[in-house]
C-alpha cells in the first residue's frame, strides 16, 4: 500500500517557496569540544569490521579533515559505512545509512549499502550483450535482468587498502577475467578523499587486457536529517536534467529519451522528494516511486548536476561528476521490518535516497547511449564527488 503524500504546515511551504537550487555557504565548523572522529560519534567498534573474508584481512578505516568532517569505510565491497557532516547547529550528524559491523552486509543477499558497484553498476536487460562478435551471458539476480555485477559483485569482494594519509583511503581489485560472465581481467582502483572544503571525492580508474565493459559507481543511501531519522520525503531537491531513460516494468530503459517538463520528474528546479511521488504516473509505477536514470544536462566537474538538502537539519548537498547519468532511488524498498541499522536503528520505507552518478543502465545493448567499452591500451577514468554545506 502506497504511503500519503506528507502534508507540510503553511510555515514550512511559505518557506520552501523561497528556496533555491544551490546549496548555500561553507559548511559549519562548530565542533563538540574534541576532534570527535566517526568511530567514536556513531558508536562503531573497530573490532566488529575486522576479520578475514576470501583470505583477504577487512578493517574499518577512518578519513577526517580540519573542520571535523570525516567517513568511515571498509575494504569489504569499499563500503562507505559512516559519513559525518555538521548540521545548522554545528553538530556531527551521520548522514548515510549502514550496519554496525560485517555482519549485517553479508547476511543480506545483494546488501549494497555504500558499496562500491561493479562491473556494470544498474541492470543490464536478461544478462546478455555482445561484444565483438561473441554474446557473454551475466549472472541473472535480479528478476529477469543482472543488477549491479550480479551475485558476487564488486560490492561482496575484498579490496586491497592502503591508507596514505589521514584524508585519503586507495583501494584496488582485480577482477579475474569471466567473473560474474564479465570478459577480461580488470584492473580497478578507486581512490576516497575527504577534502578541506567537506567533499567525499571517489575517483574510479580501470584497465582491462581484453575488451569489456565497465559502469563503476557507489550506492550510498543518505539521509540529510540524519541516518535512521525518519522519511526523506520532505527533502528539496533538485537535478539538472531535462530527461529520463524511461523504463519497463523491469526497470530497464526503452532505449529513448523523455522529457521530464509537466511531469513528476521534473526536479530541474527545487522541489520536495515527495511533492509528485504518489501521482498516477506509469513510470512511477514501474519504478514502485523514484528509481530512474536521469539524462543529465552538458555539464563539467566544476558543475553540480544535483543538490538535496534537508530544511531539519539545514544539511545541503551537492554532487558533481563527468558522468553522463544520475539515478535516482526514493528508497522504495527498505522496509523498516529490522532493528539491525547502526545503533539498532529502524530503516524504514523511504527513509533514504541514492543518487548514483554513472552511465546508462543496459548501454552496451543501446547503441545510442554513451559507450561503456573498455579496451586494452584504454584507463577507465571517472570522478564523482559529494559536497556538504549548512543552510541556516
Amino acid at each position: 500500500m502506497k504511503r500519503p503524500q506528507h502534508k507540510y504546515p503553511f510555515l514550512l511551504w511559505s518557506l520552501l517557496l523561497i528556496a533555491i537550487s544551490s546549496c548555500n555557504g561553507p559548511a559549519g565548523t562548530k565542533t563538540t569540544g574534541k576532534d570527535t572522529t566517526v568511530a567514536e560519534a556513531v558508536k562503531l567498534k573497530t573490532a566488529n569490521f575486522q576479520q578475514t573474508i576470501n583470505d583477504k584481512k577487512v578493517k574499518l578505516y577512518t578519513l577526517k579533515n580540519s573542520t571535523g568532517a570525516s567517513v568511515a569505510i571498509t575494504n569489504f565491497g569499499g563500503r562507505i559505512v559512516s559519513l559525518m557532516v555538521h548540521d545548522k547547529n554545528g553538530v556531527l550528524t551521520d548522514v548515510v545509512l549502514g550496519h554496525d559491523g560485517l555482519t549485517g552486509y553479508q547476511t543480506k543477499p545483494e546488501n549494497y549499502f555504500g558499496a562500491i558497484i561493479g562491473r556494470y553498476g544498474n541492470r543490464i536487460a536478461k544478462g546478455k550483450f555482445t561484444l565483438a562478435g561473441k554474446t557473454y551471458q551475466l549472472d541473472i539476480n535480479d528478476g529477469v535482468n543482472t543488477l549491479h555485477g550480479g551475485f558476487k559483485g564488486f560490492y561482496d569482494q575484498v579490496f586491497d587498502a592502503v591508507q596514505p594519509d589521514s584524508s585519503s583511503l586507495e583501494l584496488t581489485y582485480t577482477s579475474k577475467d569471466g567473473e560474474g560472465g564479465y570478459p577480461g581481467t580488470l584492473n580497478v582502483k578507486v581512490v576516497y578523499n575527504v577534502t578541506a572544503d567537506n567533499a567525499v571525492r571517489i575517483t574510479y580508474t580501470a584497465t582491462t587486457d581484453k575488451i569489456t565493459i565497465i559502469n563503476l559507481t557507489n550506492h550510498a543511501y543518505f539521509n540529510l536529517n540524519g541516518e535512521g531519522k525518519g522519511s526523506i520525503l520532505n527533502h528539496l531537491l533538485t537535478i539538472r536534467a531535462d530527461a529520463i531513460t524511461p523504463v519497463d516494468t523491469t526497470l530497464i530503459p526503452t532505449g529513448q529519451l523523455q522529457t521530464v517538463k509537466n511531469t513528476p520528474f521534473d526536479f530541474t528546479k527545487a522541489k520536495t522528494i515527495g511533492a509528485d511521488i504518489n501521482n498516477q504516473n506509469e513510470q512511477l509505477k514501474n519504478g514502485k516511486g523514484y528509481d530512474h536514470n536521469f539524462a543529465l544536462n552538458k555539464h563539467s566537474l566544476t558543475q553540480s548536476v544535483a543538490t538535496v538538502s534537508s530544511p531539519n537539519s539545514g544539511i545541503c548537498m551537492d554532487i558533481y561528476t563527468n558522468e553522463p547519468g544520475l539515478q535516482f532511488y526514493s528508497g522504495n524498498f527498505l522496509t523498516g521490518k529490522t532493528h539491525d541499522g547502526k545503533g539498532g536503528k529502524v530503516y524504514g520505507y523511504r527513509s533514504a535516497f541514492c543518487l548514483e552518478t554513472q552511465h546508462f543502465p543496459n548501454a552496451p545493448n543501446q547503441p545510442a547511449f554513451a559507450s561503456t567499452v573498455l579496451k586494452p591500451g584504454q584507463t577507465y577514468h571517472t570522478v564523482t564527488e559529494y559536497k556538504f554545506s549548512v543552510n541556516k
